[in-house]
Parts: structure tokens; C-alpha cells; sequence
């Protein structure tokens, strides 16, 4: 099959012809249909977090597939697979669960502390060249032209769903709202501000929105991004390029700051940043992914008036509850899925898709496979 491999940071992935093993026990193959673009596997392009973590050990130089927003058809099924057959449409999630460990048994299988998603090193690979494993990164790998996929990564869907909506689901959208929603718990009435308004932020605007929250203020660097912000549900956009965001926040809620700031970059500075905007009592949730070597520092100010600061894991989800549900939300016209894909574009394009998303350009990137 056709792929998109991963060779070192700061180099373009190349397109290339790989192997995929075939389904096992409870493993499904999937033709792939659309995948969604992601900032997280940016920060291994750009270096910012290492891939050695998720290979095998004693494989020098590892090549791995990226992707983990994917969706697509289900083709074949191992022998032990009872969730889906052959024909089914599927959303890939990377919170795969064992559904066995204390956390998924106390209800919260995003924090599973059993995965059993991947093989283990001493078994044949799932994906491969020439006999060299190739790391199938958090056991998706949706850069691919097709998936091998634990049924516990995977959940069934309404085959009259788009596919190219549904795989956002599968990631950012299920990040962003589940912030909102499920991390959080935004109030209806609240105030909520979103530090960076990509595919994530985006998302947590809406997830604020549909919570019922009174006041959304978007927050990002683009000033182009006002438009998109404001379509998914932001009622204010501060320019951080232009002003300073904290007391911006502070003068649109009348000086008392918000109930629940969000940052949804990775930046540590932001994450600092949403506390400061926080008013007594508020929550600052860190949604983003940061860089492995990153430290997170408050002034001891920030910190009073009984404030929280927490993190957020893949939107505290049970994907297979969450997934439907929110498109369910599509279905009904409360979540905005066709609005959030600013570029389409096959295969060939994700380096362009990289750039863009660099770029400011885009919220989201889809990807659509023959």
C-alpha cells in the first residue's frame, strides 16, 4: 500500500510503497477514506518530540507512518473481532482501551493504563519494508492508504455520515468539545476564553458553545483567524500579535476575566497565560501538546482566588460514547464539521498541509484517498 513515511525531523515525508500485515485476533483492516491533518504530528516534523519513544527497541533510525485522524471502510477482521464486520464504516481513535484496567473499569477509559492496541515487538509488524519495521505511530497511522487497527481503536458509525467529516471526530474535534464538555464541564452562562484557534481551539469554541456558555473569546496570533472563530461560535477574537490578550480578556469581562480559558497550542507561555485570564474560582485547562522538555511556570499571583489549573487528555473521552454523540450534533446542525475544513487535498499534498497549518492558513486539512 501507499504511504507517507516519516524518516527525520525537519525533512518532508516522502510517498513510498509499504507492507501491511494481515488482520489478527482482534485487529481489523480498513481502507482508509479521509484523514485529518493534525498540529500533534507536527511536533515530530518539527522536532519538537521524539519518535524513539514509540518504536521498538534496538531499531536504529526509525521510519514511522503518522496520521491518527482517520476514517474509512472496514475491509477484513480477525478471528476474535465481535465490534464490526466487513463493510462497516469506522472512525480510528488513538485512545484505544484495554477495557480492563481500573481506569476504564471506574469509567475512564482515555486514561487506560492497559493498552493491548499494538503488538508486541517480538511479533511480526503490522506495517513493514523489505522486512524492516516501520512504526505505526499511537497504532493508528492514517497517512496510509490503509489502517490495521485493535477493534478498541475503532468505533462503528452511521454509514450516511460523510467520511471526510467524520475522521475530524476522530481526533481534534473529539479533543476540543470533549475539553469543554467533559474536562471542564463548562456552565451554561459561563465565560470562556480559547487561547489558539486551530483545528483544536476551533473545536473547543464549539464545545463551549454547545454547553451553553454566555461569552466566547477566541485568541490567536492570526488575525485572519477572527472569521473562523466567530463562525464556530466565538462572540469576541483578540489579536495576541497586537494587544496584550490577558488584559484584553480582562476588559471584555468587564475586569473580572473568564470562568474557563483553555490553551490549545502546546505553548507554555500560553498555558500561563490562560490562568492569568481566569477570574476567582475559574479553570484554566491545558488542552495542547508541549514539547517534552517544556517547563510551565505561574507567578504566585496568578494562583489566588481558589483558581485550578488542569490538563486535559484526547477530551476526557469514552470514544465510543463521544464519537457518536458528536455526530450526532453534526447531524442536528449544532456541531460545524464541513466549516472546520479549510483544504482538501490527497495524499501527495500532507507536506503542503504541514505548511499551512505552519502557515496560520488553515483550521483543518482533509485528505481524501480513491
Amino acid at each position: 500500500m501507499k504511504a507517507a513515511i516519516f524518516r527525520k525531523p525537519h525533512e518532508p515525508l516522502t510517498i513510498e510503497e509499504i507492507d501491511v500485515d494481515e488482520p489478527r485476533g482482534h485487529e481489523v483492516l480498513v481502507r482508509t477514506a479521509a484523514t485529518g491533518v493534525c498540529h500533534s504530528d507536527l511536533h515530530f516534523v518539527d522536532g519538537h518530540l521524539d519518535l524513539s519513544a514509540y518504536a521498538p527497541p534496538g531499531l536504529p533510525n526509525p521510519s514511522a507512518v503518522l496520521g491518527h485522524e482517520g476514517a474509512g471502510i472496514v475491509e477484513a477482521v480477525g478471528e476474535l473481532v465481535t465490534h464490526v464486520v466487513p463493510g462497516d464504516h469506522i472512525v480510528a481513535c488513538l485512545s484505544g482501551f484495554c477495557g480492563t484496567c481500573e481506569q476504564c473499569l471506574s469509567g475512564f477509559p482515555a486514561r487506560c493504563q492497559g493498552r493491548i492496541n499494538g503488538r508486541a515487538h517480538s511479533e511480526t509488524p503490522r506495517l513493514s519494508r523489505d522486512g524492516t519495521p516501520i512504526v505505526q505511530f499511537v497504532n493508528v497511522a492514517s497517512y496510509a492508504e490503509e489502517m490495521l487497527l485493535h477493534e478498541n481503536s475503532l468505533v462503528k458509525i452511521d454509514a450516511e455520515i460523510p467520511l471526510d467529516r467524520a475522521a475530524l471526530v476522530g481526533c481534534g474535534v473529539l479533543t476540543g468539545v470533549g475539553a469543554a464538555l467533559n474536562t471542564a464541564k463548562v456552565r451554561p452562562g459561563s465565560t470562556v476564553a480559547v487561547f489558539g484557534c486551530g483545528g483544536v481551539g476551533l473545536s473547543v469554541v464549539q464545545g463551549a458553545r454547545i454547553a451553553g456558555a454566555l461569552q466566547i473569546i477566541g485568541v490567536d496570533t492570526f488575525a485572519s483567524k477572527k472569521d473562523m472563530a466567530t463562525t464556530m461560535g466565538a462572540t469576541d477574537f483578540v489579536d495576541a500579535s497586537a494587544s496584550d490578550p490577558v488584559e484584553a480578556i480582562h476588559e471584555l469581562t468587564g475586569g473580572q476575566g473568564v470562568d474557563y480559558a483553555f490553551e490549545a497550542v502546546g505553548n507554555p507561555t500560553l498555558a500561563r497565560l490562560a490562568l492569568e485570564s481566569t477570574t476567582v474560582g475559574g479553570t484554566a485547562t491545558i488542552v495542547g501538546i508541549m514539547p517534552s522538555d517544556s517547563t510551565i511556570e505561574f507567578p504566585s499571583a496568578a494562583l489566588r482566588g481558589e483558581k485550578k489549573i488542569q490538563t486535559c487528555g484526547m477530551g476526557s473521552n469514552r470514544f465510543r460514547f463521544d464519537i457518536p454523540r458528536y455526530l450526532r450534533f453534526y447531524e442536528t446542525g449544532q456541531l460545524l464539521l464541513d466549516e472546520m475544513v479549510s483544504k482538501r487535498g490527497s495524499l501527495e499534498d500532507i507536506n503542503d498541509a504541514f505548511r499551512a497549518m505552519k502557515a496560520g492558513e488553515v483550521a483543518r486539512t482533509v485528505l481524501t484517498f480513491d
